[in-house]
């Protein structure tokens, strides 16, 4: 009886484990059905951010879809920067060679926009430092182009 009693707590962990899978999972399918219509899409477990042409969608992940969706145009963009832990980040970087340049980890990874015709900000958080650096690259670059 007592080594029964015993397994009681590991069995609690693996169901909240295997709840927990399903609910990531339900997430990510939401995505995959949210982001056909993009041109390029990313997902992580802080925001979901589609780009369509030059229209940008972006919102928190859920097990049905999105909530909290938000869209601008880069238009209406005067410059994407990666700020991590409140510290900005110089960009463009070169992948090449200068990969090594940006911080290893941080607590608060995000994509500011800067829009021109109000001054406000948009602020759009990110798990990781390189793919946020690699979308600021590739928008200020649509930016420019444009």
């Amino acid at each position: 009886m007592e080594r029964g009693l015993m397994w009681l707590p590991l069995l609690g962990i693996f169901i909240w484990l295997a709840r927990a899978g399903s609910n990531e999972y339900q997430k990510i399918e939401a995505y995959k059905r949210w982001a056909v219509g993009f041109d390029r899409c990313k997902y992580d477990i802080y925001a979901v951010m589609g780009l369509k042409d030059r229209e940008i969608s972006w919102g928190k992940p859920t097990k049905n879809e999105p909530k909290d969706l938000q869209t601008f145009s880069l238009d209406r963009v005067k410059q994407v920067q990666l700020v991590v832990d409140n510290k900005q980040i110089a960009l463009p970087i070169d992948y090449a060679n200068n990969l090594d340049s940006l911080p290893v980890s941080g607590n608060e990874i995000n994509l500011k926009f800067q829009l021109v015709d109000d001054d406000n900000i948009i602020d759009v958080p990110f798990t990781e430092i390189p793919m946020a650096a690699e979308w600021a690259d590739f928008l200020n670059q649509l930016i420019i182009n444009n």
